[in-house]
């Protein structure tokens, strides 16, 4: 403890003139008494009181016998006056080059998002360690050479919704680097089945549902991280490896169980269909009702995973082709039928019809 005290950095720092004059007025000794008494010229008296020089041994050891003191006293206190200075002086150039630092990296960080997520703090030389390790760089000059990484790229993209990169990116690292804390069992690719039939049923319940996802998946070796998305950022959800286990990142942007199934469902299919296969891509989901999509075969087959999974592929065909038309009644008795929530079947029912305005008394929200 004593040696963390010791490298604090003092706001000001106290000369020992300061202290002198206090002794001197506790004494009621004017400046001019006190020269006459030790011989120091009262122009270098005058000075060290105001800070301008300093006491060396020999005037220590003056102005400790004419006050009855510990010479050492004052050569500390000395000493201590130009060690605080130092620091000080320091601290400020650290400060200093802190800044110039982060003018440079500012426009590549989402500080304000990061801001609000209580990330950074508005600090520089304590925000810019943090962003390189959030964004696990060693240096800030390789902090714009993410941003050229080709699988930056493997995102889906709207003609309908403005994607700010760097708020996508920051939220990308963000959840890379809160996933890195999480602690999960091993993860076993043959556990598929089990693992999407406890899911279903979470799922189904719909209640606690975040918090039972998050166990599920942890206890089958799966991170779960939540992550609010930034402003102009419709980013849904990420799948990537972190360490020796797959994780998946979910910003809730639809506050909805068919959103948060189907993308939960989504990101386990890139799991098994392809990260097991290739640890070193990320897949990341944006704006997932674009109706002007052109998915690649990745996002196709995660789709066919997450479809097919939550309602039978050969169920869903035949319900659909007996009711072209909307009825809840009907969507009711389908879900109950295939042991799902109906607002997941209702979910997949209007965005298929491309149709977002059916009225429904499904209560569609997570909970």
């Amino acid at each position: 403890m004593a040696q963390k005290i010791q490298q604090l950095t003092p706001a000001i720092a106290i000369h020992p003139g300061e202290m002198l004059k206090d002794e001197l007025d506790a004494r009621t000794m004017k400046q001019k008494e006190f020269a006459a008494l030790t011989g120091i010229q009262i122009t270098q008296l005058n000075e060290i009181i105001k800070g301008k020089r300093g006491i060396n041994a020999d005037t220590a050891l003056i102005i400790g016998k004419a006050l009855q003191m510990n010479p050492a006293i004052w050569l500390n206190m000395q000493s201590n006056y130009e060690l605080d200075i130092a620091k000080i002086n320091e601290k400020n150039a650290a400060r200093l080059q802190a800044l110039d630092q982060w003018e440079m990296i500012k426009p590549l960080v989402p500080f304000q998002y990061y801001k609000k997520m209580g990330v950074l703090i508005g600090n520089p030389i304590e925000d810019i360690p943090k962003v390189k390790r959030i964004y696990n760089v060693a240096t800030l000059d390789q902090l714009a050479g993410v941003y050229s990484q080709q699988h930056y790229a493997r995102f889906r993209k709207s003609d309908k919704l403005t994607i700010d990169k760097i708020n996508l990116i920051g939220w990308v690292k963000l959840v890379n680097y809160k996933a890195l804390e999480l602690k999960v069992a091993k993860f076993n690719t043959n556990m598929q089945v089990k693992l999407v039939e406890e899911l279903k049923e979470v799922f189904k319940k719909n209640k606690n549902t975040i918090e039972k996802t998050t166990n599920v998946l942890a206890a089958y070796g799966i991170k779960l991280i939540l992550q609010p998305h930034p402003e102009k950022c419709a980013v849904d959800g990420i799948s990537f490896w972190s360490n020796n286990n797959p994780a998946i990142g979910i910003s809730l942007r639809h506050n909805r169980i068919d959103n948060f199934a189907f993308t939960v469902m989504h990101e386990l299919g890139h799991i098994f269909l392809h990260l097991v296969n290739n640890s070193a891509v990320e897949f990341i989901d944006l704006d997932i009702h674009s109706s002007d999509y052109k998915a690649s075969l990745e996002e196709v087959e995660a789709d066919d995973f997450a479809r097919n999974l939550l309602i039978d592929k050969y169920q869903w065909l035949e319900f659909i082709e007996n009711h072209p038309h909307f009825s809840e009644a009907a969507i009711l008795k389908f879900a109950n039928k295939e042991k799902i929530h109906s607002a997941i079947v209702f979910g997949r029912y209007c965005f298929e019809k491309k149709k977002f305005a059916f009225k429904s008394s499904i209560d569609r929200s997570l909970k």
